[in-house]
């Protein structure tokens, strides 16, 4: 059996995630008290209940600070019952998580105790602190619409076979930040850049004239390469450490062309070599 944990600041998508993977087949229940989980998979692997191979929990700071203490604890007492579990963990920045909520116009869960919004969000990141350092897939919505968060957890958590490690490859722009949910950090601005060729400045990595002036500098070809093995020489570990997820981010200048051309490449690569999920994530394209 498998269970997903959902959790996270409220207004980074949790609900979304949820209905992303309840139309994916999994069991959905949102905002379960962390106190009740224990009692929730014992349901669940009654035989009456066996026809829930796959389900999901959303957990908020709601649950109070004594039992978030105790969740390391309750995980792996789950995972001795050989369920595979994973637990999942979105976030934003305080800016858009702002900007979300005033937006919609929605009370922050916290801020009925009378906090200022931006307190509320201090505060759930503290008291969540516990749920995140044990999480085996951040992902940061920041940048990312309803219909993007979507994509992504059907691509890294609603498919690919049970136990395999999924694979993210993700290009992105310096100048618009590092995505912090990243494994791996790769700095490629190092690399000729055609944004400086007139004829090029509006194509992306994607774009074969692109793609041509870059394999013309044996330098390109030379990261490539070493990317590649040491991606083939590492990821094995990561798999033999039984992890779920990977992210592998490789950043240039704007995240149009150098980044794009390898995290393209490099993606297509494994996703031959391997049977695993694997998704490719050009971000600033979107």
């Amino acid at each position: 059996m498998r269970l997903v944990i959902v959790s996270g600041l409220s207004g980074s998508g949790k609900t979304v995630a949820l209905h992303a993977l309840e139309d994916e087949g999994f069991y959905c229940i949102d905002n379960l008290h962390l106190g009740l989980l224990t009692a929730f998979v014992a349901q669940l692997l009654t035989p009456k209940l066996k026809l829930y191979e796959d389900a999901a929990v959303g957990i908020d700071a709601r649950s109070g600070v004594e039992e978030l203490r105790r969740f390391s604890a309750i995980v792996e007492d789950i995972r001795a019952q050989g369920i595979d579990l994973e637990v999942v963990y979105l976030q934003a920045e305080v800016e858009t998580l702002l900007k979300r909520f005033s937006e919609t116009r929605r009370k922050h869960p916290l801020s009925r105790k009378g906090l200022p919004l931006i307190e509320a969000i201090h505060l759930e990141r503290t008291l969540l602190s516990e749920i995140a350092a044990h999480a085996d897939l951040v992902i940061d919505t920041t940048r990312s619409n309803v219909h993007q968060l979507i994509a992504q957890v059907r691509e890294r958590v609603g498919h690919g076979p049970q136990g395999a490690l999924g694979l993210q490859f993700q290009s992105f722009g310096f100048k618009h930040g590092v995505p912090t949910d990243s494994d791996y950090v790769f700095d490629v601005r190092c690399l000729p850049n055609p944004h400086w060729e007139p004829r090029l400045r509006s194509q992306t990595g994607l774009d074969p004239a692109v793609r041509e002036y870059l394999e013309a500098h044996p330098m390109v070809e030379q990261m490539y390469d070493d990317l590649r093995r040491f991606l083939e020489n590492w990821i094995p570990r990561f798999e033999a450490e039984n992890r779920n997820y990977l992210s592998v981010s490789i950043g240039c200048t704007g995240g149009q062309h150098r980044s794009v051309y390898l995290v393209q490449r490099l993606g297509e690569h494994f996703r031959t070599e391997r049977s695993a999920a694997l998704s490719i994530r050009h971000r600033e394209l979107e």
